[in-house]
């Protein structure tokens, strides 16, 4: 399953459009940290995304046994229905008391001041300096937070240990930036006809934008730059993105990806790599892990992506939790986020095939316990993921520039054409959502 492609068409944009007629429409939560989540009793009605609801099932139940007076309803809505369906009830006074939201679309609701402002009771938590920074910035508007990170789906480089000895290959030293994982990839390609250097599913957009970007993000630039509202597309004459797709092109040119590469929408994303045909796999640890067999498991080693000048980034894909304005039962809400961020609930979430978002989860303990669950948290400072309105737009659907420019770059003419077609594929959508 494409584990990014969360929107199909105009879900993004009929968002903003009913977002924008119930602004500051609804009584506003006072969050406070003397009161604030503290004896509130009844219902929390929450809300989640059916895609990871695995991951916050099993916290529902532990709060419901710990607190007889106050009951969580759990409510999955399907992924494409999501922000619509959300918007729609904000729109009508009806919202729920919490929403666990993917991060990547929490400025949609902010910046239309459609969420509580928590800041105080964030800045109140003790282990306010251990949580994402990546999250809290996807939760962060003109120095407000509006929200508390729940879970991390982030992207990392898995590889093969063992392909990596047979290519006589160290994995630190081959995987330092794009020259040298070109180089090593090509090792493992020529160790088995049928063995690979490197497998991504090239026809599958969400899947794209989630395991490529942060090749761009770790020099310190995105494809955009400016405030949410005000962003600019920033795709022509961005060497870092124009060095991704070259190398990628490469990949592809030199055979070291599989023909089947072309058409892969990843609908068995991760199997090549879970069978030790994979020599170097970007991907999550819940699409790679959970259905590898002990013996892959024992094979495996991640590193964060690198740039072509060495620096490292991951995606801070995941789930964010907010309450809306005008939620009946808010101050119960939040005594349920802060079990559900409690460390204990956190050290559990990768049994659902998802992150911690406190980088103090990595205890020995839970190292142990999950030997591949801790190189984002050690690096928790180097992940991102763009603050923008029109992240789904410009990536996650079929039709996204960010797609287009990527096939065309790597599969088609080359980078220099299909950049210049993004840049204005780019500034067009952002000018239709920032209107």
């Amino acid at each position: 399953m494409d584990r990014r492609s969360f929107l199909v068409g105009g879900v993004a944009g009929a968002a903003t459009l009913a977002l924008a007629g119930c602004s500051g429409s609804l009584p506003k939560v006072v969050a406070k940290p003397a009161v604030f989540g503290k004896g509130a009793t009844g219902t929390v009605q929450v809300w989640c995304r059916s895609a990871t609801q695995a991951g916050l099932t099993s916290a529902v139940a532990g709060f419901n046994r710990a607190n007889p007076e106050l009951q969580v309803q759990l409510t999955p809505v399907p992924d494409a229905q999501y922000v619509t369906k959300l918007a729609t009830a904000i729109r009508g006074g009806t919202p729920p008391d919490v929403v666990d939201i993917d991060d990547i679309n929490s400025q949609l609701f902010i910046f239309r001041d459609a969420f509580a402002d928590l800041t105080e009771v964030v800045q109140d938590l003790d282990y306010v300096d251990a949580i994402s920074p990546g999250h809290l910035r996807l939760l962060e508007y003109r120095g407000r937070y509006y929200g508390l990170p729940y879970l991390a789906d982030n992207s990392q480089l898995f590889v093969n240990t063992e392909l990596f000895e047979r290519a006589g290959l160290d994995v630190q030293e081959s995987t330092k930036d794009l020259s040298t994982l070109l180089d090593a990839a090509k090792a493992i390609r020529k160790t088995g006809d049928d063995v690979y250097g490197w497998s991504i599913s090239g026809n599958a957009a969400g899947i794209i934008g989630f395991v490529t970007q942060p090749h761009v993000w770790a020099t310190g630039v995105d494809m955009m730059s400016g405030e949410v509202g005000s962003q600019r597309a920033d795709i022509v004459g961005n060497e870092a993105l124009e060095r991704m797709l070259e190398f990628y092109r490469q990949l592809w040119r030199d055979g070291v990806l599989s023909k089947a590469t072309y058409s892969d929408a990843g609908t068995t994303w991760g199997a090549d790599f879970r069978a030790g045909k994979v020599g170097i796999f970007p991907t999550s640890y819940g699409a790679t892990v959970p259905a590898a067999t002990k013996a892959m498991r024992a094979k495996m080693q991640t590193v964060l992506i690198p740039s072509w000048d060495g620096k490292r980034s991951f995606f801070d894909g995941g789930d964010n939790m907010c309450i809306p304005n005008g939620a009946a039962n808010p101050s119960g809400g939040w005594a349920f986020m802060q079990y559900a961020n409690g460390l204990r609930q956190q050290q559990a979430l990768p049994d659902g095939g998802y992150f911690p978002t406190r980088s103090d989860a990595a205890t020995p303990e839970y190292r142990k316990r999950f030997p591949l669950a801790s190189g984002p948290l050690d690096d928790i400072e180097k992940g991102y993921a763009p603050r923008t309105l029109a992240y789904n737009l410009l990536n996650n659907q079929p039709s996204s520039p960010y797609f287009a420019m990527f096939r065309e770059a790597v599969f088609g003419s080359g980078s220099a054409a299909a950049m210049k077609t993004a840049q204005s594929d780019y500034q067009r959508i952002l000018d239709q959502v920032q209107a």
